[in-house]
């Protein structure tokens, strides 16, 4: 085993800003888990469960905006990988995935933890590697350096994603006691540079020429990071040319004061000739998924008579089934650009004004209906997320679960007058599977700063082994729904209506997070009155040891106060 390979690995990855590495135990991966933890330059963590481990390494790269290594030993380890490998395809970010393997003269002859781990991500990864198995021609070495720079640059080239090394060693997999690790300072590094393309004056005329002609525009923005000069650019175009801007929680727009955060809550609700006053002629869309079935309905159901989508890089995506124009352009620069346009006070002017108008119309009366609608006769899991959202610090990180968490939290919204608070989901695969570990994650990168998870109990339960190790997150709040199963199986119509639902769909439990706290050492805040609640928001968000503040009730109470509220919202809009 020639030692000072893999050394160069740890080497490459350091120079390259990849320095936090998640590790899980094992042998076969011994020569890579030695080159990263004796590495002076690289952060390493050990996870003995891979999947939660996956997640975690998942929020940290989300965290830090650059790629985080993670690392299995042969076998099924790896294919524990996969749900976070998914998760962070779809939602681009970029992580090494490393999985130790046996030579292949082995596979498929009875040998242990040994199984077909070449492409075993399949399409998603932007791109899978297998390393040289035999470490003795120059060739192999030249390979393992070439892999390992290519591996890192693609992983960062935009749109970002998982790149899939596999790494088969041969035995001995441990150096000899009093072996010494060098590495080396002149190891190779390839950069990649991309040219950036600023707009030519024909992109910019065509651009301006064709939105003069449309007069009800609407812009939609899908989840993203929070990004204060994109916020300032969108801003910016939106306020100058009265343009109306419609998001999710998980757009990280909220602070836009003409932005529009209540779509979920009133287009469902809205009778239909209203929703025809809100039709634009163009789209204008830019981020990725959609959290509001309603809102996707509704542009579904009156599309627009143009979308433009704008992407920088990859393939166009079009789940509204209206695209007419892919723009390739940074979101910012073209808003940028947009805002520069000149504005003319014509008939058409106000005909956008008047568009514009018809949907803040729409946005006050659900806000006004929503505020009114609290407090219940009983405490209730919509009115404790309101509660919480409305007592947020300012720059804090809010991280949703799925099914019900993220839907409440995106009926509800952010308050108008947060500050600066980045909102994070599991939306790429909107999965229930690492919602805790990929709050972990972020929480580790980012030790200074709090994180608030708002999870329900399935989701929880589920994700349990995520405190599963000796790191402490003292800057980690859960605010745990607990309705004893999965509510959103009593919300959707073809689940709650059959007798089996309770059992095969609600997937009943009977468990709290008191033994759990207890065993992690974490503090527990279970909430039982509105008297509590007050004293414990106080302290859920003070510093100190982890907290989880968990609010038992029954499925019923829940599906009924939310069931309620749509009630009120279109009683509202028919009035």
């Amino acid at each position: 085993m020639n030692y000072q390979v893999v050394y160069d690995i740890a080497s490459i990855c350091a120079k390259k800003s990849a320095t936090n590495v998640v590790l899980c135990p094992g042998s076969r991966c011994a020569p890579l888990t030695l080159a990263f933890t004796r590495h002076p330059e690289l952060t390493c963590r050990t996870f003995s469960d891979e999947r939660s481990a996956g997640f975690i390494a998942l929020g940290m790269a989300q965290q830090l905006a650059r790629p985080v290594i993670m690392l299995c030993t042969s076998g099924t380890a790896a294919y524990n990988f996969a749900p976070a490998v998914a998760e962070a395809f779809f939602s681009e970010t970029p992580l090494i995935v490393f999985t130790a393997d046996r030579p292949s003269e082995w596979i498929a002859q009875h040998d242990g933890q040994t199984i077909y781990q070449t492409g075993i991500f399949g399409g998603h990864v932007k791109k899978s590697f297998t390393l040289p198995q035999d470490y003795d021609h120059p060739d192999s070495l030249w390979a393992v350096n070439r892999i390992i720079n290519e591996a890192l640059n693609l992983a960062n080239e935009e749109p970002k994603g998982p790149v899939h090394i596999n790494a088969p060693f041969r035995e001995p997999l441990y150096p000899t006691a009093n072996e010494p690790a060098k590495f080396r300072d002149d190891v190779r590094i390839i950069d990649r540079l991309a040219a950036r393309r600023q707009p030519d004056d024909y992109f910019k005329a065509r651009i301006t020429s064709d939105l003069s002609s449309f007069h009800r525009i609407l812009v939609v923005v899908g989840q993203q990071k929070y990004d204060s000069g994109f916020q300032e650019q969108l801003g910016a175009f939106t306020l100058k040319h009265n343009i109306p801007v419609v998001g999710d929680i998980t757009s990280n727009i909220s602070e836009l004061p003409q932005a529009i955060t209540h779509a979920d809550l009133f287009l469902g609700q809205i009778p239909r000739e209203i929703k025809h006053t809100l039709r634009p002629d163009l789209l204008i869309t830019t981020g990725n998924s959609l959290i509001s079935k309603n809102l996707k309905i509704f542009l579904r159901q009156y599309p627009a008579t143009a979308h433009w989508h704008i992407q920088e890089s990859g393939t166009p995506t079009d789940p509204l089934q209206s695209l007419t124009r892919h723009i390739q352009i940074d979101p910012s620069v073209f808003f940028q650009l947009l805002t520069e346009r000149p504005e003319s006070v014509t008939f058409d002017q106000r005909k956008q004004e008047n568009f514009s108008g018809l949907w803040n119309v729409a946005e006050l009366k659900a806000r006004r209906e929503l505020t009114q609608y609290f407090p219940q006769a009983e405490l209730n899991e919509l009115e404790l997320v309101h509660d919480v959202l409305q007592a947020l610090p300012e720059k804090s990180h809010l991280h949703l679960a799925n099914s019900m968490s993220v839907r409440y939290a995106n009926f509800i919204g952010l308050p108008e007058e947060t500050s600066q608070v980045s909102v994070w989901a599991n939306r790429g695969t909107s999965g229930i599977d690492g919602s805790t570990s990929t709050a972990i994650g972020h929480a580790l990168a980012a030790p200074d700063q709090l994180h608030i998870l708002i999870t329900g109990d399935l989701a929880f339960f589920y994700d349990r082994n995520a405190f599963w190790n000796k790191y402490p997150v003292d800057n980690l709040r859960v605010l745990l729904l607990n309705n004893h199963g999965g509510l959103i199986f009593n919300m959707i119509d073809g689940p709650a209506s059959q007798p089996e639902a309770g059992e095969y769909f609600i997937t009943e439990q009977r468990l709290n997070a008191r033994k759990l706290c207890e065993e992690y050492q974490f503090i527990h805040l279970p909430l039982d009155s509105r008297k509590k609640l007050k004293n414990y928001l106080k302290d859920f968000f003070d510093d100190g040891a982890t907290r989880i503040m968990e609010l038992e009730t029954a499925l019923a109470l829940n599906k009924s106060i939310f069931e309620n509220l749509k009630l009120k919202i279109k009683e509202a809009y028919e009035s």
